[in-house]
């Protein structure tokens, strides 16, 4: 077994794409022309995201939309930089809401989180080892 995709369901996956290249740099590989569906250039695993819409779909019961959430969920999407503190300035001012601020850990790795429009929940680390 290999993980191939995380997918996380937004409001606007188009939107979503955008805001993660100004706050990440990380650019679209790619959007469905119903703009239902996109993938972001992370690497071997594909970070995508798929519309509401899309999700009604897939789980006919219903899900937890992290959009329509008041506290982030129960997962995240951790992002390594070698510079924390200027990705968590650069994604505060595409729109990004503070989680927590960067700080030291014992383990000698920094951390902060940040709270994307679309409700996902980022981590930005330093790279361990």
């Amino acid at each position: 077994m290999k993980l191939g995709y995380t997918i996380i369901y937004v409001p606007q996956v188009s939107r979503t794409l955008e805001f993660f290249g100004k706050a990440f740099g990380l650019r679209t590989k790619f959007l469905h022309e119903s703009g239902d569906y996109g993938e972001l250039e992370t690497g071997e695993t594909t970070l995508a995201f798929a519309s509401h819409e899309l999700g009604q779909i897939n789980f006919p019961k219903g899900y937890v939309a992290a959009s329509d959430s008041l506290q982030p969920l129960g997962f995240e999407v951790a992002l390594t930089t070698d510079d924390v503190t200027a990705a968590y300035e650069t994604a505060l001012s595409a729109g990004a809401s503070s989680i927590k601020k960067p700080e030291s850990k014992p383990w000698g790795q920094t951390i902060a989180y940040v709270r994307c429009p679309d409700g996902t929940l980022v981590e930005l680390c330093t790279p361990m080892g």
